[in-house]
């Protein structure tokens, strides 16, 4: 595949609904994905986030620009069951609320359902399902009543239940935001792992700043535009502007910051903790 994996043009989303006027909640959005990137999209309450990552999976349809994925237009007037099949192995999508996605009574059989749908041999099943529940952690609870796991273990199911279809990709729609810090932890950890060691493109909808500060890159929207499109580090030095927003910095950023607005020397840059911690301890090794 040459080109970008994701690719949308001109991507536009006018939400309809009969008790309310026409809302423009996508304008005019460009961007490219490539494939194996880590990619977060923050923006505050209405900006178009969850919109777009329903798009790109095809759950919604535009109201006008093109998406293209794996360089096929999914928006073309020809595409037919087959593509949009291909579309749903290809870009896996997990939600917000792990209650919502979990289908069956024991977790291998919910992990098994999407695989069986598409018509794969029992075998082979058997064989994905064993897999994905070792990548998520979650071996040991095969037999277990999904029901009785807590919120962060029933994410982990739904992560696995979309990975065993084998995707290219998975969008995880704020799919951190019903947990607690654990469950969170977990998730995220989970999530590197699919991105760094099996090399699964990742766009995560969110609004935990030190989550975003794991991507490789920040998509910021804001009144369904793009406003910042580039590295954590770049995008967490426009502070005002993300304030203005309604967005907040990493608090380790915000620290780091303060500290050299107070006049203290830290050569770096900081997105994460464990760089919060390395610049403050070279700053005294050098006093």
């Amino acid at each position: 595949m040459e080109g970008p994996f994701i690719r949308t043009e001109g991507l536009s989303y006018l939400y309809e609904d009969e008790s309310a006027t026409p809302t423009l909640v996508l304008k005019d959005i460009s961007l490219q994905i490539e494939k194996g990137e880590f990619v977060a999209i923050l923006g505050h309450n209405g900006s178009g986030k969850s919109t777009l990552a329903k798009l790109l999976n095809m759950i919604l349809v535009p109201t006008a620009g093109k998406i293209y994925v794996g360089g096929k237009d999914i928006t073309a007037d020809d595409i037919g069951d087959e593509d949009m099949l291909a579309l749903r192995r290809s870009v896996g999508m997990v939600f917000q609320n792990p209650d919502n996605q979990l289908v069956a009574t024991i977790v291998e059989d919910d992990v098994a359902f999407g695989p069986e749908n598409l018509g794969i041999q029992s075998a082979e099943i058997r064989k994905r399902v064993d897999e994905v529940l070792s990548i998520v952690g979650m071996t040991d609870y095969a037999k277990h009543e999904p029901h009785r796991l807590s919120g962060g273990q029933k994410q982990r199911i739904a992560i696995a239940g979309v990975l065993a279809m084998l995707p290219e990709c998975i969008i995880f729609d704020e799919s951190t935001a019903m947990l607690d810090p654990l469950g969170r932890k977990d998730v995220m950890n989970a999530i590197e792992k699919l991105n760094r060691e099996m090399g699964i493109t990742v766009i995560m909808i969110t609004h935990y700043m030190d989550e975003a500060a794991r991507a490789d890159r920040i998509i910021v929207l804001d009144d369904g535009r793009i406003l910042f499109d580039g590295t954590p580090s770049y995008v967490f030095e426009q502070e005002e502007t993300l304030k203005e927003c309604g967005l907040a910095i990493p608090q380790c950023t915000e620290l780091i910051h303060r500290m050299r607005d107070a006049g203290v020397v830290l050569d770096g840059e900081c997105v994460t903790l464990e760089d919060c911690v390395s610049l403050i301890l070279n700053s005294l090794e050098k006093q």
